[in-house]
């Protein structure tokens, strides 16, 4: 008796992040059928062998896979989750989950009609530092949030050795690049913590001299719900990377940094306590935490952490910080 081969989990996309979902997936999911659907052009290394390959999104439907990791361009994304969910699959979706709003609610709509699983790619918050700071903003360890400051900044040529920066997504308008959606990671972390915003203002810039047509730096001004206030810089220029988050709150500030992977709270210039000293080096560990999360979420085991609504929100930011950046830095209302 010959059996149906299993549904295969499908990976969108041939980019660097792909490529690690795809080893992710074979140490977390040795036994299961990986199938990758890429542009027929791609100038990617060959899949890795075990790995199938689609040519084309009707071959890939009718696979029926049962979860798709979605991790090509941003512009093209929603378009592919919307046929993907109204086949029943479980949708991963990387970050930012568009590069505009349009789409977006309606595919939410019809993953939740299904019951399907929507994952968005924010994986910093699969960091046990992240979770660390979350908790210690709940529990109230720096008082009532007034101000939180996040900030980002590498240097995009040093992003990927061995590669044409100009070529990849992060430098490109058509393929959804720029630092404002490229390092949208703190925006998300921004509005995890902080809560709604209820309107911003932005500034975009590209005054690196990068020959790229996106912009190279993003600055933008929270005004959340509750009354607080929050500022995020991204930017593409920066030498010595810096990755941090800022809480100053009523009673003492805290703060996260990505690279010594540590969470100190400030009572004082000269007073500090470290709540929270994690290892570096293992930064893969986020990555396959994230899967191993999407997968709970498929079986029903667990509810996603970071949600499709999540997601939409960050993307409604974005574009009401590109307006108010059109309109040279005007606030632009977000509860409309």
């Amino acid at each position: 008796m010959t059996h149906a081969p299993a549904s295969p989990i499908l990976v969108v996309g041939s980019g660097s992040i792909a490529r690690r979902h795809i080893a992710n997936l074979r140490t977390l999911r040795p036994d299961s059928r990986i199938l990758v659907l890429r542009r027929p052009d791609s100038d990617s290394p060959p899949l890795p062998e075990g790995v199938e390959a689609a040519a084309d999104v009707e071959a890939a439907l009718a696979e029926r896979p049962q979860a798709a990791i979605l991790a090509n361009p941003a512009p093209f994304r929603v378009a592919l989750a919307q046929r993907l969910a109204e086949a029943d699959c479980h949708l991963f979706l990387e970050k930012p989950l568009s590069t505009t709003p349009d789409g977006i609610a309606e595919l939410l709509r019809a993953a939740a009609a299904r019951n399907l699983a929507v994952l968005v790619g924010y994986n910093l918050r699969f960091l046990p530092s992240v979770r660390a700071l979350a908790d210690a903003v709940k529990r109230g360890a720096a008082g009532r949030p007034l101000r939180i400051e996040a900030t980002v900044g590498q240097y995009l040529p040093h992003w990927r050795p061995g590669t044409d920066y100009r070529r990849g997504v992060s430098a490109r308008a058509d393929l959804g690049g720029g630092a404002l959606l490229e390092l949208s990671h703190e925006l998300d972390l921004a509005l995890w913590l902080g809560g709604p915003a209820r309107r911003v203002s932005a500034r975009l810039a590209d005054i690196g001299g990068l020959d790229i047509d996106v912009e190279d730096t993003a600055d933008l001004l929270l005004d959340y719900a509750d009354g607080a206030q929050g500022t995020v810089h991204m930017d593409f220029l920066q030498r010595a990377p810096h990755r941090t988050v800022r809480v100053i709150g009523g009673g003492a500030t805290l703060e996260w940094n990505y690279f010594t992977d540590r969470v100190t709270l400030h009572r004082t210039g000269t007073e500090t306590e470290t709540l929270f000293q994690g290892e570096p080096a293992d930064r893969n560990r986020m990555y396959l935490d994230e899967m191993r999360h999407f997968f709970a979420c498929v079986a029903q085991d667990a509810t996603p952490q970071i949600t499709g609504e999540e997601g939409y929100r960050v993307v409604r930011v974005i574009h009401a910080a590109r307006d108010s950046a059109r309109r040279n830095s005007a606030f632009v209302d977000l509860t409309e």
